[in-house]
């Protein structure tokens, strides 16, 4: 469960760096921060979907 909490942490940075980049008008690292945010938002949904909430 813990891959759900990293893969968050690394999405919520991930959305930082797009509203940096795209403050920064630097649009190389702004398309890879948006694919960063996509692909570990999607990973974090779906790992979060199916093997439930972590445990405290």
């Amino acid at each position: 469960m813990g891959t759900v909490i990293i893969t968050g942490l690394v999405t919520l940075l991930a959305i930082f760096a797009v509203f940096s980049s795209f403050k920064s008008k630097n649009y190389l690292g702004l398309f890879f921060s948006v694919a960063t945010a996509l692909v570990f938002g999607f990973f974090t949904l779906m790992t979060l979907i199916f093997d439930g909430f972590p445990e405290a």
